[in-house]
């Protein structure tokens, strides 16, 4: 082919200069799904490469591999904005030479974008590419395997990164349009088997609930938006995607239609649920940075109203046309929850990293009105506590807490204390939450944390939060 860009993957990582030491990137529109960056690091590790860095969107429990890659020197340093499964056990306990760096989306987006994280070589899985280079997340041709939406956390590096190789399973004829990554930021194009499985986007964290509890969560979270004060005609609002968040978006929805209310957006990493209220009038346009199921990706497809956005133009806290910035409202989700309404949603009961900081951090510094939604207890675990094992979202970015004894709000919001109160809800104070935890389960040991540290969190505008330390058996 004229012109042509395709290569192989040997041959792509040849060109790219990469050298022991530098950094390489990928993102996670695949979630548990993806195939790449196993592909890509085995494929270095044949090739003999080590002291590696990688800085992904978020790794999950498909990165299982890279324990033995992080054992046999190939990888060294990860940065990312979350871990999960067996990889985060292993470096929980010690196993990653140097401590991963934990960013938000947004702080992630930022740090790119100002150099602060420099990534020398990018290899970037998309659903759809042509020859030259132009990719995009959701493919239009009848040779299509893969679909993954939005490629909002891929779009910083192809623009910043020093050289940058897509990854494709589907070759198109040229020009490939629309395409979310452009030609111009791009110098390999590598053909695979594979990329991703799309069945397994929507997996892990993003569920519809039947839990009893998560119901009476999702009712009083749309209570406190609903008397918020900030519930009227052209609001906008991010939910995450556990099951009260989402099932929050029903009543809401039923709520808007009673007052004939409308949303000027939605944002964030779009679901079914809210391209359901899109095309359903409810809401104007979407602005999705992930899409979290096969339905969100293929309306970016047909809907010039739902729009893909970068990392950057989502949630960075240093460039003010960042979409958080117009934000009204987010339902967030936590681990913890602290007396000063600091919020964990990285760490686990036991010590053990097991999430993301995902847009958390962002969204709710942002936002005019931050919703946490999290139980008393999980189990025989405390969610709301004296202090937080890790900080992920400080306290003054936090406006509410829901749990199903009451609901809490922070000093700083009197104005929303005074409303939700009005329309007769339970307001309790938030210690009276933990020493209700408390008087149930008791008070935890502590944990048999070690010297090392792990992992550091990083607030989004680049300062330090907190230390992760190994954990000890």
């Amino acid at each position: 082919m004229r012109n042509s860009k395709v290569v192989t993957l040997e041959e792509a990582i040849r060109r790219s200069g990469l050298k022991d030491g530098m950094t390489i990137s990928f993102h996670h529109h695949f979630r548990g799904g993806d195939k790449v960056v196993n592909m890509v690091v085995d494929k270095l590790a044949q090739m003999g490469f080590k002291d590696l860095k990688l800085a992904a969107s978020s790794l999950s429990d498909v990165h299982k591999p890279l324990i033995e890659h992080i054992k046999n020197g190939v990888i060294t340093g990860i940065s990312t904005s979350g871990l999960r499964g067996e990889l985060a056990d292993a470096i929980s306990h010690g196993l990653l030479k140097e401590p991963v760096v934990f960013r938000s989306h947004g702080g992630r987006g930022s740090a790119i974008a100002n150099g602060e994280l420099k990534i020398d070589v990018a290899f970037l899985g998309a659903s759809a590419c042509d020859e030259l280079g132009n990719a995009c997340g959701v493919p239009r041709s009848e040779n299509a395997k893969s679909i993954c939406g939005s490629l909002g956390y891929a779009l910083p590096d192809a623009r910043y990164a020093a050289h940058v190789v897509v990854i494709t399973d589907d070759l198109v004829a040229y020009p490939n349009m629309p395409q979310s990554i452009s030609a111009a930021d791009v110098e390999s194009v590598v053909v695979v088997d594979s990329v991703g499985d799309s069945s397994k986007i929507a997996a892990g964290a993003i569920r519809d609930s039947k839990n009893p509890r998560d119901i009476l969560l999702a009712k009083q979270a749309a209570k406190v938006i609903i008397n918020s004060g900030y519930f009227k005609e052209g609001f906008s609002i991010q939910t995450g995607t556990g099951g009260a968040s989402l099932a929050a978006v029903k009543y809401i929805r039923e709520e808007m239609i009673s007052r004939g209310i409308k949303a000027s957006f939605a944002l964030g990493g779009i679901t079914a649920h809210m391209v359901k209220l899109h095309e359903e009038g409810l809401i104007g346009k979407l602005i999705d940075v992930q899409s979290f199921d096969k339905v969100a990706a293929e309306s970016i497809a047909k809907d010039p109203l739902h729009q893909e956005v970068s990392a950057v133009e989502y949630a960075s806290g240093q460039h003010l046309g960042s979409a958080t910035h117009a934000l009204d409202m987010v339902i967030l989700s936590a681990l913890e929850v602290d007396t000063d309404f600091n919020v964990n949603v990285l760490v686990g009961s036991d010590g053990i990293i097991r999430g993301a900081i995902g847009g958390h951090q962002d969204t709710a510094a942002d936002s005019a009105l931050s919703i946490i939604v999290c139980p008393l207890l999980r189990g025989r675990i405390p969610c709301v506590v004296p202090k937080v094992t890790t900080l992920i979202t400080p306290g003054k970015s936090v406006d509410v807490v829901v749990t199903e004894y009451g609901i809490a709000v922070n000093p700083a919001r009197p104005e929303i204390k005074e409303k939700l109160q009005a329309a007769g809800l339970n307001i309790v104070d938030i210690k009276s939450l933990a020493e209700k935890a408390s008087s149930i389960i008791g008070t935890p040991d502590a944990l048999p944390f070690g010297d090392k540290v792990v992992g550091i969190v990083m607030n989004r505008d680049g300062s330090v939060l907190d230390r992760i330390y190994n954990i000890c058996d």
